[in-house]
């Protein structure tokens, strides 16, 4: 099989590409994706390929193009709606809770909307507390939407390419820290399914669980602690909703201890949801308390010191790790 090598935001942009090349019902909105290539050049060179029809700059009005798409939406298009930031779907909470994940159910089925909400999501490098918000928990407490977060450029490609073809409103969360990441990807066509984690370090004393860029942390975590004979099972979820529940519950029966971690807050986050499921069904197996590394309770401060000090590190997961390890 042919590979290339891509960094994440190249990914992206060829899933989008693929996309509307196979299906001219999909098209882009947002501000800055047309002339100015994207605000992180996710849509560069698309408006030369694919027109002011199918990549439209808008106002920054969030509510007006959100809810402009949701209408494309219900009327058979698919919209790919690109936030510069998800901090500032905010802006459009309204159309996104009220309308995009309740239409399908409040119209008895009449109305499927299949969209994709796509852009930043977390912290950057020190662009502060209104631009660095967490919204993972926030939109998968909402019924109706599937939230999607990718750890490297092969799951971006694939699973934006499937939740472009999904007939749901989907939340496709990226981080800005790693649209520079590169690795290996087919140049082939290739998907990935929605709802399904993966294993991507085998290991036998506890079971570490994460998704976007916490996942690098928690690689470099496992490799630090292999070097001392402790052998850590890593999980990447891909997608916060659906959960992958069952890989999680597997793999912790077999470890017998778990802890969680995710760049959001504790309270009622990712890491509360995963820990009550994995008490929930593995309850008889577990030899020690789940623990959760989670981002401090404060909104996101701008020196980078104490951002730094805010989101989960490489220590805390370790020292996590350790104390459920005793």
């Amino acid at each position: 099989m042919e590979k290339q090598t891509v960094d994440l935001r190249e990914a992206l942009r060829q899933a989008i590409d693929e996309e509307m090349t196979r299906d001219d019902t999909v098209f882009v909105l947002g501000e800055e994706v047309a002339e100015y290539n994207g605000a992180y050049k996710v849509t560069k060179g698309m408006l030369d390929k694919w027109g002011s029809g199918r990549i439209l700059d808008t106002p920054i009005s969030e509510n007006g193009f959100t809810g402009l798409a949701i209408g494309a939406a219900m009327t058979g298009l698919r919209p790919i709606v690109e936030f510069m930031s998800f901090n500032f779907s905010f802006v459009a909470a309204d159309q996104l809770i009220s309308n995009a994940c309740k239409m399908y159910y409040m119209s008895g089925g009449r109305f499927k909307v299949p969209i994709v909400f796509r852009g930043c999501n977390g912290a950057a490098a020190q662009v502060s507390s209104q631009h660095s918000h967490c919204v993972e928990a926030l939109y998968g407490n909402l019924p109706g939407f599937i939230v999607i977060a990718p750890s490297n450029p092969y799951d971006a490609k694939g699973l934006l390419k499937s939740a472009i073809r999904n007939d749901n409103p989907v939340i496709f969360l990226e981080n800005e820290l790693c649209y520079g990441d590169k690795m290996e990807i087919p140049t082939a066509e290739y998907t990935v399914e929605i709802g399904k984690g993966k294993i991507v370090r085998e290991g036998t004393h506890l079971t570490l669980v994460s998704y976007s860029r916490m996942l690098q942390f928690c690689e470099k975590a496992a490799q630090e602690l292999a070097k001392e004979g402790i052998s850590i099972e890593v999980i990447d979820l891909r997608t916060i909703k659906p959960l992958d529940i069952p890989l999680v519950i597997q793999s912790v029966k077999k470890t017998r201890r778990c802890v969680v971690v995710e760049e959001g807050h504790f309270f009622a986050g990712i890491c509360a949801e995963v820990g009550f499921e994995v008490m929930e069904h593995c309850f008889d197996y577990l030899d020690a308390p789940i623990a959760r590394v989670c981002q401090r309770e404060t909104p996101m401060p701008y020196a980078k010191n104490m951002e730094l000090e805010t989101v989960p590190n490489i220590q805390r997961i370790i020292a996590a790790i350790r104390q459920t390890l005793k």
